[in-house]
């Protein structure tokens, strides 16, 4: 199981992953972050969880964050390729544009948005995680869970309490 989260903004006052996040990341065999943890500190955290941890910087992460972090990343999970980003550019042609970017990958993940998005083009699935800490204006806060059996992949969306 692949988890994906996103935009945690970590730490910023009392705001912390809800526990249903932390127990889903601890099963994961592999988890994905979009970026903007905030801090190096938060990403540590992450990393202490015990799956592995594949990241990316986000718009807001600093410098020690982008010195360590790639701004795009392909992770490989079983026999999918899976592309990483935060920033997917305006909406007017984001998906085709993050199929551009990422040739010959099954999935691209992406943040920034704080809004999900789970869809299905050209025979890649374009996926947004939103975000567990901070919604906006998204009805609720989520994270993905990507069951990966193969070539196949089943994303499914998170909605946290």
């Amino acid at each position: 199981m692949v988890v994906a989260i996103g935009d945690t903004h970590l730490p910023r006052g009392s705001r912390m992953l809800p526990q249903e996040c932390l127990r889903r990341l601890r099963e994961a065999d592999l988890i994905l972050h979009t970026g903007d943890h905030s801090s190096l500190a938060s990403l540590e955290e992450l990393r202490a969880l015990g799956p592995p941890v594949h990241a990316v910087y986000g718009n807001v992460d600093e410098p020690a964050l982008r010195e360590q972090l790639p701004e795009e990343l392909v992770v490989s999970a079983e026999d999918v390729r899976i592309g990483l980003t935060h920033v997917p550019g305006p909406r007017q042609g984001r998906e085709e544009r993050l199929l551009q970017r990422f040739p010959g990958c099954d999935a691209v993940v992406y943040g920034h948005t704080h809004a999900p998005e789970v869809e299905r083009r050209s025979a890649v699935w374009i996926l947004n995680p939103g975000s567990p800490t901070d919604r906006r204006r998204s009805p609720s806060r989520t994270m993905l869970e990507l069951r990966i059996d193969g070539r196949q992949i089943e994303p499914t969306l998170i909605r946290l309490p």
